[in-house]
């Protein structure tokens, strides 16, 4: 990896755990991609092949590949040292909690302010390994923490993984530009549905978290009576968590309503055939499918499970309905489609909002702000 720009604003190294799709994920390539444009250089370190390597290397970021693996990889922490020595790193930009701990130590070893980004509660786990040596190091490496939403820092704070005085919170952003496509009928077509098929869609791995069987159970509800509603759902495939959910959909008789088509490369392709949008989490830290979801314009329906409490505003820019009851699910889902008006309304109201707080232009902005500030 060579530095195209011989004299940048500051060389950001961006660190994440990760390889495949997801919200983090996201967020990470933004970072390393659009700070470029500020004048700041990216140095981007990442631990395999995969999605994430791919999307970078198609921005023209030519990522630097270190393996590692089990709980405190010490050969990792030295190659990440010489890396920062060789490229001259200003700010370490770290994400999740594996790399914002190797993060903090790397930093702490070459007096090189670390930012770390908490992304969801799946930084969280009560049984990890060396959790006192990780939270120490932490508490000492990390110069500022960032979490995606409040609700998302108070939860952090609560389990001692960070320090309060030295947190703050920056939402994810889209690029606005980029939902503003026309309506196709191509998932539609290859699905093979009827012109009048209403189209409720979600975006999202096949996760726990995502609660998918409380959706099928929702469907359960409301396909009796409205056998032309269909849910699409993209997100990469659990090969385990898959198998139940189809096994509850035959043993529902919902084959023919539900299509779980895979991971889409391309989000605001996705969005722009559906009708609807539904989030059915049990747990978010933010949620980059929802805002996605209103930058394009659709009526959405979310769970009460975190991090939409500060996307959606009840009945203004979306229905909001608690977390795993599928009876809630079913009848916000009806008021949407048998009230047209109220669904253009939330529709045209989320839209706004997300043009007003959570572009991608904003959050760069508060990302350079805090590295100016460090």
């Amino acid at each position: 990896m060579t530095l195209n720009n011989s004299n940048p604003k500051r060389v950001i190294l961006h660190l994440i755990d990760t390889t495949g799709p997801g919200g983090a994920e996201t967020v990470f390539i933004q970072l390393a991609d659009k700070l470029r444009e500020s004048g700041n250089q990216s140095v981007v370190v990442i631990r395999g092949d995969g999605w994430v390597k791919d999307e970078l290397e198609r921005k023209g970021l030519s990522p630097l590949v270190i393996p590692s693996k089990g709980s405190f990889a010490i050969g990792f922490v030295k190659e990440l040292i010489l890396v920062i020595k060789k490229y001259k790193v200003d700010v370490i930009q770290s994400h999740l909690l594996g790399s914002n701990v190797y993060g903090a130590i790397a930093g702490l070893i070459t007096g090189t302010p670390v930012v770390a980004t908490y992304h969801g509660m799946v930084d969280v786990n009560p049984n990890e390994r060396f959790k006192w040596l990780k939270n120490t190091a932490m508490k000492w490496g990390i110069k500022h923490y960032v979490a995606v939403s409040q609700q998302l820092l108070n939860n952090i704070q609560n389990h001692n993984l960070l320090v309060p005085s030295r947190a703050s919170v920056i939402y994810n952003g889209v690029e606005l530009e980029s939902y503003k496509l026309k309506k196709s009928d191509l998932i539609r077509n290859n699905l093979e549905l009827p012109q009048d098929a209403v189209l409720v869609g979600s975006l999202g791995n096949i996760r726990s978290a995502k609660a998918y069987h409380i959706l099928i159970e929702a469907g359960a509800k409301l396909i009796p009576a409205n056998p032309n509603i269909h849910f699409v759902i993209a997100g990469h495939k659990k090969e385990s968590l898959m198998t139940k959910l189809e096994n509850q959909l035959i043993e529902l008789g919902l084959q023919d309503n539900f299509h779980f088509i895979g991971f889409s490369d391309n989000s605001a392709e996705f969005l722009s055939q559906m009708d609807y949008f539904v989030l059915s989490s049990s747990s978010e830290g933010f949620s980059i499918s929802t805002i996605e979801a209103m930058a394009t314009g659709l009526p959405v329906l979310v769970t009460k499970c975190g991090g939409p409490e500060e996307i959606v505003k009840p009945d203004i820019t979306g229905i909001m309905v608690k977390p795993n009851d599928s009876k809630a699910l079913a009848e916000g889902l009806i008021k949407l489609i048998d009230n047209p008006k109220l669904a253009v309304k939330l529709g045209l109201a989320g839209k706004k909002r997300v043009e007003e707080k959570f572009s991608l232009d904003k959050m760069l902005n508060s990302y350079n702000s805090l590295y100016d500030d460090l």
